[in-house]
């Protein structure tokens, strides 16, 4: 029996809270609260993590976050690249960059792993290389975020041949090596949202006739062979995740079209990769994965897979990620807007201190740190200000 079965069957006889130890893979958590991937294009041009990153990350550790997960990171210099000023993985120098992060999300006792991450037909800021790919020809839906630089509508991807297939695997086998060097505790492949892998997996922007098209298992086959790669790359104890979803960034209601049908075969898939755990995301988490009743897209997974579950999506509040929890319907739990709000999330329930509502201030009008900084630093100044109108006043 693996320590994984064993530790699955010790959270179906008891349900777990969210400061009881996991053990993911090889990585032991202190609890089940992690710090969802969060898009901050705050890196240098060149893609190099900073000193400002360190902080930003460390702060999250040091506020009793037991695992921190980074913003989608660029795995190549072709067409991986989502955003201007998004950090990367694809050289020496953008390695090395990251050392100090890890070193000081480590040294406040908490885990990190790098979230790898191809843009594919969604970048919308690259100075690698011009135009865009995905798995066909097809135009994106929406609009590109203006809060991540992007300005109108997608641009038209060319569809890629098996040669750039083949470069985006190697791209995330790099990536994923960088990262075990770098002294990350893992690595979670970006298969959500609707981005490159999730581009295939989706029947609408994937028209290919030959292997990475047609059935599900064919486009579900390019996130797979991800994952075997980075596996293959990286020591025997690296962790290897993979996140997934339903709605993307420009299709926000997306549903995956066969239901219930779908995730018992996408779950599979995934479950019968060589992966550590699966990470679902939801826009609330605990709602069902389709229709008005049924499973959460995150009990889906946990009946398909024998890895640990990550859930997310709107579980700053604390009495929908413990019920999450208490229903077994996730082993673990990510929060986003919770996270940007309160760093130390974890510190302030433990405490009984007040957790405030999300500020969407800190993400407009770009969604950078230096934004936030200043947010934050208004706001202070405004209160300052009320008080002493206030004791004027008294």
């Amino acid at each position: 029996m693996t320590a994984t079965t064993e530790r699955r069957q010790d959270a179906q006889d008891a349900p777990a809270g969210l400061f009881t130890p996991l053990r993911v893979g090889s990585v032991n958590l202190p609890n089940r609260l992690a710090v969802a991937p969060m898009t901050r294009v705050s890196a240098t041009a060149d893609g190099l993590a900073t000193a400002q990153m360190a902080g930003y990350y460390e702060a999250f550790a040091r506020g009793g976050f037991g695992l921190v997960i980074t913003e989608g990171i660029y795995t190549d210099k072709a067409h991986a690249q989502g955003y201007l000023f998004q950090p990367g993985l694809a050289d020496d120098a953008q390695r090395d960059a990251w050392r100090p992060v890890v070193d000081r999300v480590h040294a406040q006792g908490g885990r990190i792993f790098a979230q790898l991450m191809h843009a594919g037909a969604l970048s919308q800021g690259n100075p690698h290389r011009p135009g865009t790919k995905g798995p066909s020809a097809v135009l994106p839906a929406g609009q590109q975020m203006t809060f991540y630089r992007g300005q109108g509508p997608y641009r038209m991807p060319h569809a890629m041949n098996l040669d750039d297939i083949g470069e985006v695997v190697e791209g995330f086998a790099q990536a994923a090596r960088r990262a075990q060097e770098a002294g990350f505790d893992g690595v979670e492949i970006h298969g959500a949202n609707g981005y490159l892998l999730d581009q295939f997996l989706t029947r609408h922007t994937n028209r290919r006739k030959d292997g990475y098209g047609g059935s599900l298992e064919n486009r579900l086959r390019l996130t797979v062979d991800v994952i075997q790669a980075a596996r293959q790359s990286t020591s025997g104890t690296f962790v290897v995740g993979v996140r997934t979803s339903q709605g993307k960034v420009n299709d926000f209601t997306h549903k995956w079209e066969g239901g219930l049908d779908d995730a018992a075969r996408i779950f599979g898939a995934l479950g019968a990769a060589p992966i550590d755990y699966v990470h679902t995301t939801e826009f609330e988490a605990w709602r069902p994965a389709f229709g008005d009743s049924g499973p959460s897209l995150a009990a889906l997974a946990r009946r398909h897979v024998q890895v640990p579950v990550l859930a997310n999506g709107s579980l700053h509040d604390p009495r929908q990620a413990e019920g999450l929890l208490a229903r077994q319907e996730a082993d673990f739990v990510s929060l986003g807007r919770g996270a940007l709000t309160h760093a130390d999330w974890p510190a302030r329930l433990r405490a009984g201190a007040p957790h405030e509502a999300f500020d969407r201030g800190l993400l407009a009008p770009i969604a950078d740190l230096d934004n936030a900084v200043r947010h934050r630093a208004a706001d202070a100044l405004g209160a300052r200000r009320v008080e002493r109108a206030a004791a004027g006043h008294a």
